[in-house]
């Protein structure tokens, strides 16, 4: 019986790329695959995939080609030898950059008659075609997108943050600061407890706890803060703060610990209590953030 869903190609079969075209198959799509070690489209093509010799073989399948490689580079230096293949189709380009990355290939596509929508996963392979997994598109066509979504929904839930191609990576690269600022502080935290020998699968319970709890708290403040320009707190202010975290510092030394990742907080706090914004809560730090 023939598929009544929309076909797709699928360039780069790396961890992530595996994922998205498997997916795609899961869900009706006939789907090319393409990958520069012919090997990887294997399993893919066991479960019913298309392999192409070439990525113009793949590009030239179908309407809707998506791009998922290591680097906004690597995917330059495929596709432009293929502009003229391309021309009136589209690219979803879900190769993680940056928001400038994203605006040039954006113009690069638009002088080529390809329509380019940029994209920013929010997932690691094992969450595609789940419910907790999220992509994040920008581009200058919205048509298209709307076009393409039913499709694109088969890799995870759609979300549409603008016109302005680079706004998908933007996104992307804020929620994953935040990951990784959480991460840095979950090393550390590990690091300190267990530089007295206590095991990190008895800590575990506790860490999760105290983080999930203050970080609601502090996400929705921080956003109250800087959506008001009202910074004061009646909580746990930058002044006591700067006053409290040497005690970190010193703890971790102490404990034969480096203390990289957390001395620059001091920096900040230091020129937040210099500057008057004692009595302020932590969202004054943001604006410390941006250079003069």
């Amino acid at each position: 019986m023939a598929s009544t869903t929309a076909p797709a190609s699928v360039l780069g079969l790396g961890l992530m790329g595996t994922a998205l075209a498997s997916a795609l198959i899961k869900a009706g799509h006939p789907t090319t695959v393409w990958n520069r070690t012919r090997s990887k489209t294997g399993p893919l093509v066991a479960q019913g995939a298309t392999p192409a010799d070439t990525a113009r073989e793949a590009i030239t399948a179908n309407e809707l080609v998506i791009v998922c490689l290591t680097t906004n580079d690597s995917v330059r230096s495929l596709l432009e030898p293929e502009a003229e293949a391309l021309a009136g189709r589209t690219v979803v380009n879900l190769t993680n950059g940056t928001p400038g990355q994203a605006r040039e290939l954006a113009d690069w596509a638009a002088a080529h008659g390809i329509t380019y929508i940029d994209g920013g996963i929010m997932a690691v392979p094992q969450m595609i075609a789940t419910p907790a997994a999220y992509i994040l598109y920008s581009g200058t066509d919205e048509a298209a997108f709307e076009a393409h979504r039913p499709t694109l929904a088969a890799l995870a839930d759609t979300k549409w943050v603008g016109k302005d191609p680079g706004l998908a990576a933007l996104y992307d690269l804020s929620l994953l600061t935040g990951m990784y600022g959480t991460a840095m502080g979950v090393a550390q935290a590990f690091a300190l407890i267990g530089s007295e020998g206590i095991p990190p699968l008895e800590f575990a319970p506790l860490l999760t706890e105290w983080v999930v709890a203050m970080a609601h708290g502090n996400i929705a403040g921080a956003a109250e803060g800087l959506a008001t320009g009202q910074h004061l707190t009646d909580v746990s202010n930058l002044a006591m703060n700067k006053a409290a975290f040497p005690n970190f510092t010193s703890a971790y030394e102490a404990q034969g610990l480096r203390t990289d990742l957390f001395a620059p907080l001091q920096d900040l706090l230091d020129r937040a209590v210099e500057q008057g914004h004692g009595e302020d809560g932590f969202s004054r730090l943001t604006l410390l953030l941006k250079k003069d």
